[in-house]
Order: structure tokens, then C-alpha cells, then sequence
């Protein structure tokens, strides 16, 4: 089973608020055609639930936010999920949208839940979950992010690789060179200088695909803006991207 995080600045135009990239998610939604094995798919929100994540200060930290602001950022993740479920369709494949309340409860993953979803895909249906504004308790809501989600699920389900979809190459060891780093290791203190955006952005990618290496899983960031090395790199071929080499594989 392949865990697949579609992040939203590949799926999104992040400079322009509630802007699908619809050619590029129909490019991705193919290269799945291509892949031979059970698939979960996780989507960020970029310039949806991120937008209004900024516009009513939401983060990931559970609070007492603006009610207003969560119903807004609910509403947009479900608009750009039903963009994700209708390329899908359009490309012949069987999404099965998967909201993470289904999943998940307060800020903690619902281990029989979770276990579901690994039935739901090797059935053949394809589950899509995305990250959203969830109620806490006490009054209080957060942001659960798309890369968090990939790391409950991974931590659960063992998937065999857990791919993040990006707008760059992979993770560079300098952002004006664009140097790639092949492969990632603890010591690359540069990675924290990457710009961030209100769920985490790069920072967040980078900490969640560590915990996942740690717990023995391979984890490839790889450019969406050429999906044929999501299916190379699934398939063991040529891998151009970034690896963050599972632990247990070393």
C-alpha cells in the first residue's frame, strides 16, 4: 500500500486565493492509473484552507478561533476535495472521499477507523482525505494538516512507501542554487530557513516525513509538475526527488 499527500501548492495556486491548478491535478490524478497497488491520497489545502486559515488566524494549536472562520475553512476544504474527487472520476479511477472527523477524534487518530481505510483501498476504491478544521472540545477547534494526517496514517497502517508531492524537486540544501539533497539526514540544519506558511509548510513536510522514516518507512518528495516519477519512484525505477530513508531499511 502507497500513501500519496498531494501538498497544496501543487494542486493550488498558493498566490491567488481559491485557485485550483486543474491541469495539474488531472496530471496527477493519470499518473495514479499508472500505479499497480493500493493508494490512500491525502490533499493540503493551499489557497483554500489556507487563505482563510490566514484571514481568521486558525492554526494548528487547539483554541477558542472564530466559529465563523471554522465553518469558512470547512466549507473551502470541501470544495477543493470535491475538485480532487472529480479529476479522479474523469480518469476512470474509484475515489472514496474519506473527511478526517471519519478518522479522527479531537487530535488523536481512531486506530480502528484508520484500519478501515486500508480495507477501503485494497478493495479497489482509492481514499481521500484531506487536511480541515476540526472540532476539538471545550469550545475549542483546530487546523489538522494534510502532512500530520500522512504520519497518523503511516504510524497505523505501515504503508510499504509514503510519497509527498510537492512544486519543487525535492528539499535543497540551498534555496538560491536550488542544490538538491538526494537524501536527507538529521544534520541538515538549512531546511528550517524555508519560507513557512500558517499549517507548517516545508518545516512541517520535512518533521512529519522524519517521524515516518523513524518508524522504518521510506518517505520520497518528489515534483508533482512532473508526475511521471510518483510512478518511478513506486515502481523502484530512477527516483529524482528528495528520500527520507526509512530506518529499518538502512
Amino acid at each position: 500500500m502507497i500513501l500519496i499527500k498531494f501538498g497544496g501548492s501543487i494542486i493550488t495556486n498558493k498566490e491567488k486565493p481559491l485557485s485550483a491548478k486543474r491541469k495539474t491535478i488531472n496530471n496527477l490524478a493519470k499518473s495514479l492509473k499508472k500505479i499497480n497497488e493500493s493508494i490512500i491520497v491525502v490533499h493540503g489545502g493551499g489557497s483554500y484552507g489556507h487563505y482563510w486559515s490566514v484571514k481568521y488566524n486558525m492554526h494548528t494549536k487547539e483554541r477558542k478561533y472564530d466559529l465563523r472562520g471554522v465553518a469558512i475553512i470547512k466549507n473551502s476544504m470541501i470544495e477543493l476535495n470535491k475538485i480532487i474527487l472529480d479529476s479522479l472520476l474523469k480518469n476512470r479511477l474509484n475515489p472514496y472521499c474519506l473527511p478526517p472527523t471519519d478518522f479522527m477524534s479531537g487530535n488523536k487518530p481512531i486506530s480502528k477507523k484508520v484500519k478501515e481505510i486500508e480495507k477501503i483501498a485494497k478493495i479497489g476504491l482509492i481514499p481521500v482525505t484531506y487536511g480541515d478544521a476540526l472540532w476539538y472540545g471545550q469550545k475549542k477547534t483546530y487546523i489538522l494538516s494534510g502532512d500530520k494526517i500522512m504520519t497518523h496514517l503511516a504510524k497505523i497502517l505501515k504503508p510499504r512507501l509514503c510519497i509527498f508531492v510537492l512544486n519543487e524537486d525535492g528539499l535543497y540544501s540551498n534555496l538560491r542554487s536550488k542544490k538538491l539533497i538526494y537524501e536527507f539526514r538529521d544534520e541538515h540544519p538549512s531546511i528550517l530557513e524555508n519560507k513557512m506558511d500558517v499549517t507548517g509548510g516545508m518545516t512541517r513536510k520535512v518533521e512529519e516525513a522524519s517521524k515516518i522514516s523513524k518508524i522504518g518507512i521510506n518517505v520520497f518528495f518528489v515534483n508533482g509538475n512532473k508526475p511521471e516519477r510518483i510512478v518511478r519512484s513506486i515502481k523502484n525505477r530512477k527516483f529524482e526527488g528528495t528520500i527520507f530513508r526509512g530506518k529499518r531499511n538502512v
